[in-house]
C-alpha cells in the first residue's frame, strides 16, 4: 500500500480510539438518535459529545440530520460494525487464551 493510503487508514482507526466516540456508535447502533439523547447514554457533556459527533461525522461513520432546532445523528458506515466485531472478537480469543494459560499456573 501507499503510504497515503496507510495514513487514511491510520485516521480511521484513531477516530474508533476512543472510548467515548465508540459508547455514541453502541448509542446509534439501533438507529437515529437525537444529541440530547446521546448525551443522556453515554452521560458525557454536551460539549464533549458534540465535539465526538463532529469527528466522528468528519470521518464518515455518521451522518447528521436537522428538524428545526434538533439535530439528529444516523450509523452512516455500516462497515463500522465488521471492524468492531473483528477486533472484540479477537479480544475474546485472547482474553481466553490468558485466562487458560493462568489457569494452567500452579497456586
Amino acid at each position: 500500500m501507499r503510504p497515503e493510503a496507510l495514513t487514511l487508514i491510520a485516521q480511521r482507526f484513531k477516530v474508533l480510539g476512543d472510548p467515548v466516540r465508540l459508547q455514541i456508535l453502541q448509542v446509534l447502533h439501533d438507529g437515529e438518535r437525537s444529541v440530547s439523547q446521546v448525551i443522556d447514554a453515554v452521560a458525557v457533556a454536551q460539549s464533549s459529545v458534540s465535539k465526538h459527533l463532529k469527528v466522528l461525522q468528519e470521518a464518515g461513520f455518521v451522518g447528521r440530520r436537522q428538524t428545526g432546532t434538533i439535530v439528529h445523528y444516523r450509523i452512516t458506515d455500516p462497515l463500522v460494525w465488521d471492524l468492531c466485531d473483528a477486533v472484540c472478537k479477537g479480544l475474546q480469543i485472547r482474553l481466553a487464551t490468558q485466562a487458560h494459560l493462568l489457569g494452567e499456573l500452579p497456586h
